[in-house]
């Protein structure tokens, strides 16, 4: 009988060698976590036959956890047990079904119930393992009984033969490209997770730099109280980039995409390149003079590029020489990418090189073999997001101790239409003041961004109405108040800020509405492509100049 893998997951340690003593008996593999971060790492690694969680941990809940496991398509059947050191109330049992679980156990945990428990669940999924295997051999048999049944010509098995090539070819074909689209999914599964978390981060620094920016206007004269509160600021500003990057890995930012140069994209930079590698490598270039214009947006192209050097000039503690070169590809057949045409842009150094299984996860965010300090782990995975989000891909390669070769496959201008820029802002003193107050409707679910984005419009002069949802705010529209103008969250749950702006539009067409979201997931159709929108954070500064454009807007169309 072979052993299967048994998850257990619990903050005490104590508690999951109580859990190992009494399961060691079964015969099973069992695996440990502390933490759900942990058992969701062993999750992506291994199959696990049955799931132990405790209820109450202290970062993140059972609950929480298993609901986590449930939305991963491998997991969506897999037996979760709640342990439980306090007594459950009905309402937390249902709770825990409904999360996914299958069963509970009550702590002091009798063994005997316990063992009993997991051998049911863990012989059944031994069982249904031993099913497919079964159904698998049959089908193994039927074909080879079809194949001896064929062979029984000549002109069968020469048929067969040839047959049999072919099957052999695509069955390479189907493994490599199994293998690229396993690895597609993980990367996107990690891309979901991290575009989540920057977004969630995103309305926390709204709230924190709105708050601090109305804060630094009414403090007095203090040359120690204005140097912290700017601190406080800087290190918000450093956090809204760090989810830029987060957001270009999960391929969630706003792109503007236009024909460049990349020659002279290349020798504007170069400058740049040759102070942060340093005295110690060299820089050599090998790029056609006729090379076709890519269709990417140059500003995240040089912050790639950046990316990539520093990653090589790392890679060469006592030197090097850094290659980068470009050239034209026509793609005819595609392997993850479109047909068409392309230009590889390829740096290469001459450093340490890595391994298969760093190769790997480089492409990963928060992967660094960079020692503490040294890097964030997001540089490469930046550049991976930029090249899926620009129609491209990323290509890696390496030799240990000879080396390693990043290849940015973008497409060429010609053969795709580029994305329609966004409205520039307009200056702030060619928007003419205000003759009145507005009176606005602020929407959104989190009520510290809404209380921030409330707070920068009265210190602007203007009144506010929240309201917590879209259903919330149509009631409020509908109602004798007048309003002058709504600003909407997108990402809100029941009905999106894009559904309400659709509404208003309709139901008030005169009302002008700004939609304003954590990372850029607004929809560009249905008549929503010229709607006024901010990204999030955002300074009082923007918020004033949108509302001016809002207000300048209306009054243009009246």
């Amino acid at each position: 009988m072979n052993p299967v893998n048994i998850l257990l997951v619990d903050d005490q340690p104590a508690k999951l060698l109580s859990y190992e003593v009494v399961l060691q008996e079964l015969g099973e593999n069992l695996i440990k976590a502390q933490s759900g971060r942990e058992a969701l790492e062993h999750l992506l690694r291994n199959e696990i036959a049955v799931i132990l969680v405790d209820v109450c941990m202290p970062e993140q809940d059972g609950f929480e956890l298993v609901s986590m496991i449930r939305e991963h398509p491998r997991y969506q059947h897999t037996a979760i047990i709640f342990v439980s050191a306090v007594m459950m109330a009905e309402p937390d049992r249902l709770r825990g079904y409904a999360a996914g679980a299958v069963d509970y156990v009550s702590v002091p945990i009798v063994p005997d119930v316990l063992r009993a428990k997991v051998r049911v669940f863990a012989d059944l999924y031994r069982k249904t393992r031993e099913l497919e295997r079964l159904n698998a051999d049959l089908e193994d048999r039927v074909r080879e009984r079809t194949a001896e049944l064929e062979a029984s010509s000549k002109q069968l098995r020469q048929l067969n033969e040839e047959l049999e090539e072919r099957i052999e070819q695509r069955t390479r074909e189907r493994e490599e490209a199994l293998a690229q689209l396993f690895e597609a999914q993980k990367l996107d599964t990690i891309g979901q997770l991290t575009g989540g978390v920057a977004h969630d981060f995103n309305n926390l620094l709204m709230a924190v730099l709105g708050s601090l920016n109305l804060l630094k206007k009414r403090l007095p004269v203090d040359d120690k109280s204005e140097r912290l509160v700017a601190n406080a600021i800087q290190a918000a500003e450093r956090g809204a980039a760090l989810t830029q990057r987060l957001l270009a890995f999960a391929r969630r930012q706003e792109l503007k995409p236009q024909a460049v140069d990349f020659a002279e994209l290349f020798e504007n930079i170069q400058d740049l390149l040759n102070k942060a590698l340093g005295p110690g490598v060299d820089i050599r270039k090998h790029i056609p003079p006729r090379l076709p214009p890519l269709l990417v947006d140059s500003n995240q192209l040089e912050l790639a590029l950046l990316n990539l050097f520093v990653n090589a000039r790392d890679a060469m503690p006592g030197g090097g020489t850094v290659m980068v070169s470009a050239e034209e590809k026509d793609v005819s057949r595609p392997g993850g990418l479109t047909a068409g045409r392309y230009v590889r842009i390829s740096v290469s150094d001459t450093g340490e090189g890595m391994d298969e299984a760093t190769v790997t996860r480089a492409a990963e965010p928060f992967f660094t073999t960079k020692g503490p300090g040294k890097g964030t782990g997001l540089g490469l995975s930046m550049v991976h997001g930029l090249a899926a989000q620009s129609g491209g891909i990323l290509d890696l390669s390496s030799i240990k101790g000879e080396g390693t070769t990043v290849s940015l496959w973008l497409p060429v201008a010609e053969n795709i239409v580029a994305a329609p820029p966004a409205p520039e802002a307009i200056p702030q003193d060619s928007v003419p003041n205000l003759p009145h107050a507005l009176n606005v409707l602020v929407v959104d679910d989190d009520p510290l961004v809404s209380l921030g984005t409330s707070a920068m419009l009265e210190d602007l002069g203007h009144l506010t109405t929240e309201a917590s949802s879209a259903a919330a705010a149509l009631e409020i529209l509908g109602s004798p108040q007048r309003f002058d103008l709504v600003i909407t969250d997108h990402s809100m749950p029941g009905m999106t800020g894009a559904e309400l702006a659709r509404l208003i539009i309709s139901a008030y067409p005169g009302l002008p509405v700004i939609l304003a979201s954590g990372y850029a997931e607004l929809p560009e159709d249905h008549g929503l492509s010229e709607l006024l929108r901010m990204t999030k954070p955002f300074t009082q500064e923007q918020l004033q100049t949108v509302v001016h454009r809002a207000v300048a807007e209306r009054a243009t169309a009246a």
